[in-house]
């Protein structure tokens, strides 16, 4: 049995997928991106902090918090942003952070230069 999250606090998809999706205790939050800011030429790091932001809100429309994240995935455009990247993304996680995996990408979608995806249970 599937529930799908939906908040307005964070971009609608993009395509044919769900922000989140919650089943047996464990939340698949997509991958998020900030184009407005990207598109706008703004900072790594205020583009990251967008990210979070928008994954902050998906967890909490399913009544989680970023303790409750077990994985996260990073995808970056240019591995030379790794520590404007890593220095934002670890206000989020003060304690206990997750397990992750950070990979260079060719592309990401609408050309922004990061993208978060995470799995929260409960």
């Amino acid at each position: 049995m599937k529930k799908i999250i939906f908040t307005e606090k964070a971009p609608a998809a993009i395509g044919p997928y769900s922000q989140a999706v919650l089943s047996n205790g464990t939340l698949y939050v997509s991958g998020q991106i900030a184009f407005a800011l990207a598109e706008a030429g703004a900072s790594i790091e205020e583009e990251t902090r967008q990210v979070m932001e928008n994954l902050k809100a998906i967890l909490e429309a399913a009544n989680m918090t970023f303790e409750n994240v077990v994985k996260a995935s990073i995808f970056v455009k240019d591995m030379n942003n790794f520590a404007a990247i890593n220095a934002v993304y670890g206000e989020y996680f003060s304690e206990n952070p997750p397990a992750r995996e950070t990979v260079e990408v060719a592309r990401l979608p609408k050309d922004v230069n990061v993208e978060i995806s995470c799995i929260a249970v409960i």
